[in-house]
């Protein structure tokens, strides 16, 4: 099994940046095992549903977006240090909410339809972003 952690959440001013990242240990192997073929990021904000933020395929450089992300956010991952990113520039306060890291070994679909988020069973703690206006 696989645990995720997140970090890099805070406080910023709109038009600010932020660098999430999320680490998998336990049954890694030194990189993400046949149990996190997907690695990506959701947000909830209060009161809303969770939804899908962007998405990598750990076994190569795929990457899927929101349409609220494109431009804005990139998503990478370090195989070496087990590590997903979530680079977010020019932060926005509707971007203000808990950021959650989860993995999926069928694939990123969960994250381009709403409610995916209820397929997926290996998820980080969340960390906390708030955009200031």
């Amino acid at each position: 099994q696989v645990q995720l952690m997140e970090s890099g959440g805070g406080s910023v001013q709109a038009g600010g940046s932020l660098r999430l990242s999320c680490v998998a240990s336990g049954d890694t192997s030194g990189k993400y095992n046949t149990n996190t073929n997907c690695v990506g990021w959701f947000r909830q904000a209060p009161g809303k549903e969770r939804e899908g933020v962007a998405a990598i395929y750990t076994g190569g450089h795929s990457t899927i977006y929101a349409d609220s992300a494109k431009g804005r956010f990139t998503v990478s991952h370090d195989v070496a240090k087990n590590t997903v990113y979530l680079q977010m520039n020019n932060l926005k306060p509707e971007d203000s909410a808990m950021y959650y890291c989860a993995a999926e070994p069928y694939g990123c679909a969960s994250w381009t339809y709403a409610g995916g988020y209820r397929d997926l069973k290996i998820w980080g703690q969340g960390t906390l972003v708030t955009v200031s206006s």
